[in-house]
């Protein structure tokens, strides 16, 4: 029998423009089966799909799903019991490690919430959703240098993710002061979404440090 889960992220609120959907194929099977790679199907303009399969059980699907309602409801903690079942039940999906780490984030445990997202990437190295989320944890850490690598590695997937765009932008800008970077991230974030006039307040910004530094150094030449 197969069975359909969709993990549809609309990125907690604070992301979501782009259909950014995992699809998580299941199958209830009897005997041992190899974990097979998951696929990252690239829609340009519109998003991605992410595809993994594993053998489960109808009751790790619902709880999957009931799991998921009770994180859209703030629920964390009993979202994050039903997902550490699933995880248990269903070791080679990194989509309930990715949600275990949101949540986790979202309640203030960091440390938990990195863990589950290493844990995820281990099972799906190329997942951009796994890597965004990461950066936004080290760079509330402190670790802006790994931040960067973390939305870098999300956008060679995806170069169309806006919202690691952005957050790229945001690190480059506010924490390792690399105007250029940040300039060019946030001119492709608005590309994606033209209609963020705070973003274009921090191109205009940016333009005119740009503009003062360039003005600083023909003065001094």
């Amino acid at each position: 029998m197969i069975m359909n889960f969709y993990y549809c992220k609309q990125w907690l609120a604070r992301v979501s423009m782009l259909a950014l959907v995992t699809v998580i194929s299941a199958c209830a099977t009897t005997g041992t089966t190899s974990r097979p790679a998951a696929t990252i199907a690239i829609q340009e303009d519109v998003g991605f799909t992410i595809t993994e399969v594993a053998a489960v059980d109808s009751t790790v699907r619902t709880e999957y799903i009931e799991a998921l309602g009770h994180l859209e409801r703030a629920q964390h903690q009993e979202g994050l019991a039903m997902l550490r079942n699933v995880a248990s039940s269903a070791p080679d999906l990194s989509a309930p490690r990715i949600e275990m780490g949101i949540a986790y984030h979202a309640i203030g445990d960091l440390d938990a919430a990195e863990e589950n997202l290493l844990a995820a990437l281990e099972l799906n190295p190329d997942h951009p959703i796994a890597h965004n989320e990461l950066g936004i944890v080290y760079r509330k850490t402190g670790r802006f240098a790994a931040a960067r690598k973390s939305y870098e590695s999300a956008l060679a997937v995806y170069p169309g993710y806006h919202h690691a765009r952005r957050n790229l932008g945001i690190l480059c800008d506010l924490y390792l002061a690399d105007l250029d970077c940040a300039l060019q991230n946030y001119e492709a974030y608005m590309k994606t979404v033209p209609g963020d006039d705070q973003a274009a307040m921090w191109i205009a910004d940016i333009r005119g440090r740009l503009g003062q530094e360039e003005a600083a150094c023909t003065q001094n030449s």
